[in-house]
């Protein structure tokens, strides 16, 4: 067997609701000092950690093939401080072969809460050079990352899985679109200016929207995009006296606190005498007070309330996913296979290195006797017979006991070693 022991587990949007995930949800600044202590703390060799709006996962190499991986999760709950009841019941643990099936699947997009979305194979490249910079990224789970990235370039240039312009920000605007008539009158407000509000951005640009103001804690960031689509770029502390102006409020941040609160919603909401207004919350942790929703005329949607949205742009996908299944399958044999040569690379070793000591040996004394003066021939004749005998010795010894034991599968292994398959045995 293998000596690697890799584990993936974790949360993510099938296995626990936005409130459970986004109280295991790592802060980007925070990522290195966890990966190190966690793998101080649980005590294995390699770590990475996944962690986005829609999963919390940690890939790991626990290096022992027997372990306790509750050690893991442990240190997994204690981090976050959680007690066992509130967490054990949506977390997932995929050891090995699955861990490996399940990351090519992530990768690639079979595993999101968009079928095919592109973002997560960006989001697991980040993981990968943070977890990197740690130190905590080794040998073995380096190559299953560097075999992730080459699979998900393949399931994208083999499938038509990343064909539809489909992903948590289109299903957003498409909400937005199918609440509000006269699209080109609207006014949108989004807060952040990562990937997900760059996406959603383009999105309602291309739309239609009638005007956009991008609200982000770094401002140049916000101009950025900002001059890329028309908009307007404002500061996080000016959101308050622009919130009114907005029909449409999509936000998606890394801030461990809400960014709106249901005050200053209900200031707004006064100022705009009660027009509604559709607010997309698609952060985790949430940008957005869930007492919000409480609010009249405001509609607010999470990213778990996107799903049916979603559901409709996943029909074209299926085809392609059933393909991309089949190329994860092949791929995930590859790699055990190139995981389990490991244990053929270190069994050759050393029997390359029991086979030269005892050919030190024999090439010594056969120094020795042709020192002495005996022939040339009757030596070289003597160190041959004797290293044949060597060589075959624990071999024939561990056949012997094979046959008094009824061991069929020895002898078996033996021919297959020794390619004795076609000899009259």
């Amino acid at each position: 067997m293998a000596r690697m022991s890799l584990l993936a587990f974790g949360i993510n949007h099938k296995t626990a609701p936005v409130d459970i995930r986004e109280r295991v949800a790592f802060a980007p600044g925070k990522l290195i000092d966890a990966l190190k202590d966690l793998v101080t703390n649980a005590r294995i060799q390699e770590a990475a950690i996944v962690s986005t709006c829609n999963r919390t996962e940690l890939y790991c190499d626990a290096g022992q093939k027997q372990r306790n991986n509750a050690i893991i999760v442990d240190w997994f709950r204690e981090y976050h401080k959680l007690e066992k009841r509130d967490i054990e019941p949506y977390i997932f643990l995929h050891p090995d072969q699955e861990a490996v099936r399940h990351m090519l699947r992530v990768a690639s997009g079979l595993d999101s809460l968009v079928l095919g979305e592109p973002q997560i194979l960006g989001q697991i490249k980040d993981a990968y050079a943070t977890a990197t910079e740690a130190g905590t990224m080794g040998g073995q789970l380096d190559r299953l990352f560097q075999h992730t990235f080459s699979v998900a370039k393949q399931v994208r240039t083999d499938t038509a899985i990343g064909a539809s312009a489909v992903s948590v920000a289109f299903a957003a605007v498409s909400l937005s679109k199918q609440i509000f008539d006269t699209f080109d009158k609207r006014t949108a407000l989004l807060i952040g200016a990562g990937e997900t509000v760059e996406l959603a951005a383009r999105h309602l640009h291309q739309s239609g929207i009638g005007r956009m103001i991008i609200a982000n804690r770094t401002v140049e960031n916000a101009h950025t995009l900002a001059q890329e689509v028309g908009a307007y770029a404002i500061s996080l502390p000016e959101i308050t006296q622009h919130l009114a102006e907005a029909d449409i409020v999509i936000s998606s941040t890394a801030s461990p606190l809400p960014i709106l609160g249901k005050g200053s919603v209900e200031s707004a909401l006064k100022k705009r005498k009660h027009r509604p207004m559709l607010m997309v919350d698609i952060a985790v942790p949430r940008d957005i007070e869930p007492e919000v929703s409480d609010l009249n005329d405001v509609y607010l949607y999470t990213v778990d309330d996107l799903q049916d949205i979603i559901q409709e742009g996943l029909r074209s996908r299926q085809e392609a996913a059933q393909q991309a299944e089949e190329i994860i399958d092949t791929e995930v044999s590859h790699f055990m296979h190139w995981l389990r040569s490991l244990d053929a690379v270190s069994t050759i070793r050393a029997m390359r290195e029991d086979a030269q000591s005892l050919r030190d040996i024999e090439l010594e004394r056969a120094m020795r006797l042709l020192q002495s003066g005996k022939s040339a021939e009757q030596v070289i004749t003597e160190m041959a017979n004797r290293l044949t005998n060597k060589l075959i010795h624990t071999p024939s010894v561990q056949l012997k006991k094979a046959g008094y034991d009824a061991r069929e599968e020895i002898f078996d292994a033996a021919r297959e070693l020794y390619d004795l398959k076609d000899r009259d045995l």
